[in-house]
């Protein structure tokens, strides 16, 4: 075949739905397309196994921070879960167990990174370009999720760097980091988890702070096996366990959407949980943020800061300005000279770069789209016809689960699959910009009064233009009930064009 020329059409394979990523988002579509009756369908996955996040995040210490059972599907409960909260491991396992267990395998095709998605206006399905071939798909079900790609600052310099630089979310197992001098570059969720893990090993730590973060006690615990064996025994107990977890930050909502100045109580308990663990003074002053708590994402964790006090750990409370050679410089001119970097800087979250490869029905790209990130009910942008997200803009979590988001989402799959049933033949569904404008501004007015947004902090939650496009501004019970059924009328109904033979036809009979 001649560079330049296109495959032939009949040897695409098609597809009723695609779906894009195999984290959490992924296999919970590919479980519901299953219980909806839909088989044909694949999982497309950019590398070699399932897990998304819980994959590739395999840094020393890497731990969830909502408890295990809430944080698994409802339909596939775990009773031997061996910690309150579980680690990156055992997260990774429960994966693959939903995979096996609803038999999923069949559908998953791996190394299959998306390179482009474009939609075919003529006959009505997407085309996507994979690293392993070319398919075609009636819907497709973008699931990469927002902690997919990870971020890394252009820092001046850093091609100078002689040692060895990686992200939390790249970790680099081959490489010893004992008895060496080693930068921490952020101090978020991922951080917060290495920190401790390394500290002993290393020679020296230098943490380089941006904005210190508010710290809360983990309540962790190892589950016995008596535990466990009730939970097997009477499932029901793992239910009202989910159910306990599910209802008590249900009640902490409303503290961080509509009255922020309620969350005072659990600063001054976070300012204590400082004050046990930091004795010297100029360190504590270094520790203490100066935004309400819960601007931020609280991290969880007993021993941050007993980390922080010891004597090869130095805490620079200023960003990384520059690299020079083996020297990094920070902002407020201090400097240290180390012999590896390792990134904690989050991922494109607001401006995901699986944006860029999807391509609508007038040639624009999801990232160029007007308005910024945003969709009706989380999932279906305008322009973008039988597209739909998994964990899309505004449906974050500040205080609880993600699953039950997903959860929520999965409804909406299940009914838009139904309505492109009822509606028969070779059907989309393209979301109006009027529904979709009307969402996003009853989302943002309710995220005017979040702690999110007058927090007086600046968040990965916030795009570059301080829009909050990451978090829901509710509780999951709201999301869920307005994601309980797609609304007709919230979507234009799209119809392939008939072929001009067949419209003059029509015309010459009306005539006659």
């Amino acid at each position: 075949m001649t560079e330049g020329e296109q495959v032939p059409r009949e040897r695409v394979p098609h597809v009723r739905v695609a779906v894009i990523g195999s984290g959490f988002g992924g296999l919970g579509a590919a479980v519901r397309l299953r219980r909806e009756g839909v088989t044909d369908f694949v999982v497309l996955e950019r590398a070699d196994s399932v897990g998304g996040t819980w994959r590739d995040n395999s840094y020393p210490g890497c731990a969830c921070d909502v408890p295990s059972h809430l944080y698994s599907f409802s339909f596939a409960p775990h009773p031997d879960w061996p910690r309150t909260f579980s680690g990156q491991e055992h997260i990774r396992a429960y994966l693959e167990h939903v995979t096996d267990t609803f038999r999923l395998r069949p559908h998953l095709r791996f190394n299959s990174e998306v390179k482009r998605m474009t939609w075919d206006a003529d006959r009505l399905h997407w085309t996507i370009e994979t690293a392993t071939g070319t398919l075609t798909a009636d819907l497709v079900v973008s699931a990469t999720g927002p902690l997919s790609d990870p971020k890394v600052p252009d820092v001046p310099g850093i091609e100078t760097f002689p040692g060895k630089v990686f992200h939390s979310a790249r970790w680099d197992h081959d490489y010893d980091l004992r008895g060496k001098r080693v930068a921490m570059i952020g101090t978020g969720a991922s951080a917060i988890q290495i920190v401790p893990e390394i500290q002993p090993r290393v020679a020296k730590l230098t943490l380089f702070q941006r904005t210190p973060p508010w710290v809360m006690p983990r309540v962790d615990r190892a589950i016995g096996r008596a535990e466990r064996g009730l939970h097997r025994m009477l499932p029901f107990t793992t239910q009202v366990r989910r159910g306990l977890l599910w209802g008590i930050r249900e009640l902490q909502v409303q503290a961080f959407t509509k009255h922020p100045d309620e969350l005072g109580l659990v600063e001054r308990l976070a300012r204590r949980n400082i004050a046990r663990a930091v004795k010297d003074p100029g360190l504590r002053a270094r520790l203490t943020p100066d935004y309400r708590i819960g601007c931020k994402r609280i991290l969880l964790s007993n021993t941050y800061y007993p980390a922080l006090t010891q004597p090869n750990v130095d805490v620079v409370a200023s960003g990384l300005a520059k690299i020079d050679g083996p020297t990094l410089v920070a902002a407020d001119g201090s400097s240290a000279e180390v012999d590896a970097i390792v990134f904690g800087t989050g991922f494109h979250v607001t401006d995901m770069p699986i944006a860029e490869r999807v391509v609508g029905a007038d040639g624009t790209s999801l990232a160029q789209s007007s308005g910024g990130m945003k969709a009706l009910r989380g999932a279906s942008a305008p322009g973008f016809p039988n597209w739909m997200s998994i964990i899309g803009p505004n449906t974050g979590l500040g205080n609880s689960s993600m699953i039950l988001m997903i959860e929520s989402q999965l409804n909406y799959l299940a009914d838009f699959v139904r309505q492109l049933d009822v509606l028969g033949g070779k059907v989309a569904l393209d979301a109006r910009p009027g529904a979709v404008n009307a969402w996003n501004r009853t989302v943002q007015e309710r995220m005017r009064r979040t702690v999110w947004n007058t927090g007086g902090c600046t968040s990965w939650y916030l795009d570059a233009n301080g829009v909050n496009t990451t978090v829901w501004p509710g509780t999951t019970t709201e999301f869920r009930n307005a994601t309980r059924r797609v609304d007709l009328a919230e979507y234009e109904v799209v119809r392939a064009p008939k072929p001009a033979a067949a419209r003059v036809r029509t015309k010459a009979e009306a005539d006659a």
